[in-house]
C-alpha cells in the first residue's frame, strides 16, 4: 500500500475525530458538515463541532423543554424558533460559565467572536437551503476585537536565541545532556522557521524529497491544501545541510522513513515537540517575552517587512490569502512608514 503523506495521515485522524464529536451532537448537525466538507478543511469542521456542542448544551440547560434531554434528542424545530435576542444572550453567557466538569470557563473577544462565526455558519447553510426561514445571527453584530501587540523577537534576541540552541550555554544540566543529541536537528529546525516564516504544521509535515537544494526552496503544503514553493537563504541552507548528514545516520519508525524531522523516537516531530523545544530555548534566552513557533513567524514577517516595505510580499510569502490579514498585523509598522513619508519628498531646499 502506498505510504501516506503527513497531510494525508492528519486528514484521516480528523475525519475521525469528527465523527466521533457527530455521535454527541444532535443528529441534524451532520447535514451541515456533510454540507461544507467540499469547501472546507477537516480542522475547522473539527472546531465548529466543538463549538457548536457548547452551544446545544447551552440551549439544553436554559431551556426548561430541553432540560431532561441529551444532545442528540434534540429536534430540528428548535432552530426554527431561535431569535436574535436568544443569540446574544448566548454571547453573553460565553463571558462566564461552568462547564461539564465543574471547571469555570471564560471566553476573550476573539472566542466569542469565533463561536458566532461557526453558528452563523451553521445557521447559513440552512437558511441557504430554505430549511429555515431566517437566519437570526446575521442580526447580532461581531464582537469588537481590541487589537493586541504582535510578540515579537529583536534582532538580537535572534542572535540570543539562535546561540542558545547552537550551544545551550543556557539550558540546565539535565537540558544539556538532551541537547547534545538534538542541538544539530534544533537549529536546523529553528534557524528554518525564523529564515521562512512558515507555519509549524508547514515544518513538521516536510519530507526530505521537499527540499530542493538545486533552487534554495522547500515545498510545503498551506492551510487548505494547496502546495507552495518558499525560498531559503544561505544560513537555512548550511542548516539543513549539516543536519541531513546526520539524519542519514538515524534509522526511522516504519511509516516515518521520508520525513524530515525526527523525534528522540525516530518518528516524524510533531507540532507539540516543536512547541516545546522552542519553548525550552526561548525561555532560556529570551526572558522579557513569551516566544512560541508563531512568534518565530511573526519574527520573520517584521523582519521582511522592515527590508522590503512590502506587505503584498509579506503575504505572499507568509501564505495569507488576505492581503488584509497581514495588514492588520503590521498596522503599526505601516503607520511608521506613512509618518516617515512626510519627510522623504523636499519641494524647495533650505
Amino acid at each position: 500500500m502506498k505510504e501516506r503523506s503527513y497531510y494525508e495521515e492528519k486528514n484521516i485522524e480528523n475525519i475521525k475525530k469528527l465523527r466521533e464529536l457527530e455521535k454527541e451532537l444532535p443528529p441534524f448537525v451532520t447535514t451541515f458538515f456533510r454540507g461544507i466538507e467540499p469547501h472546507t478543511a477537516s480542522r475547522t469542521r473539527i472546531a465548529y463541532a466543538i463549538d457548536l456542542k457548547v452551544f446545544f448544551e447551552y440551549i439544553r440547560n436554559s431551556n426548561p423543554l430541553y432540560k431532561d434531554k441529551s444532545l442528540r434528542e434534540l429536534d430540528f424545530d428548535l432552530i426554527n424558533k431561535l431569535q436574535a435576542v436568544d443569540i446574544e444572550e448566548y454571547l453573553e453567557y460565553l463571558k462566564y460559565y461552568i462547564g461539564p466538569d465543574g471547571k469555570e470557563i471564560t471566553n476573550s473577544e476573539a472566542g466569542i467572536k469565533r463561536k458566532l462565526s461557526a453558528l452563523r455558519s451553521f445557521f447559513n447553510y440552512f437558511h441557504t437551503h430554505q430549511i429555515i426561514n431566517t437566519n437570526p445571527t446575521l442580526q447580532v453584530r461581531m464582537p469588537k476585537l481590541h487589537e493586541k501587540n504582535i510578540i515579537r523577537m529583536d534582532e538580537n534576541e535572534v542572535v540570543e536565541f539562535l546561540d542558545t540552541v547552537e550551544s545551550g550555554n543556557k539550558l540546565t544540566k539535565n537540558q544539556q545532556l538532551f541537547h547534545k543529541k538534538t542541538k544539530i536537528r534544533d537549529l536546523a529546525l529553528t534557524t528554518l522557521l525564523l529564515g521562512t516564516g512558515i507555519r509549524v504544521s508547514e515544518c513538521v509535515g516536510l519530507n526530505i524529497g521537499d527540499v530542493d537544494f538545486n533552487n534554495d526552496r522547500i515545498n510545503i503544503t498551506r492551510k487548505g491544501g494547496y502546495e507552495s514553493f518558499v525560498y531559503f537563504g544561505e544560513e537555512v541552507r548550511d542548516a539543513l545541510l549539516e543536519y541531513l548528514e546526520e539524519r542519514k545516520k538515524m534509522i526511522p519508525v516504519d511509516g516515518h522513513e521520508n520525513a524530515l524531522f525526527l523525534s528522540n523516537r525516530m518518528q516524524r516531530i510533531s507540532v507539540r515537540n516543536v512547541e516545546v523545544l522552542v519553548k525550552k530555548y526561548a525561555s532560556s534566552a529570551v526572558t522579557t517575552k513569551k516566544i512560541t513557533p508563531h512568534k518565530l513567524r511573526s519574527t520573520y514577517g517584521t523582519r521582511l517587512y522592515k527590508e522590503t516595505g512590502d506587505i503584498y510580499l509579506v503575504a505572499d510569502i507568509l501564505g495569507h490569502k488576505d492581503v488584509n490579514t497581514t495588514k492588520k498585523h503590521y498596522a503599526a509598522m505601516e503607520e511608521e512608514r506613512r509618518r516617515r513619508a512626510k519627510d522623504a519628498v523636499v519641494l524647495r531646499e533650505k
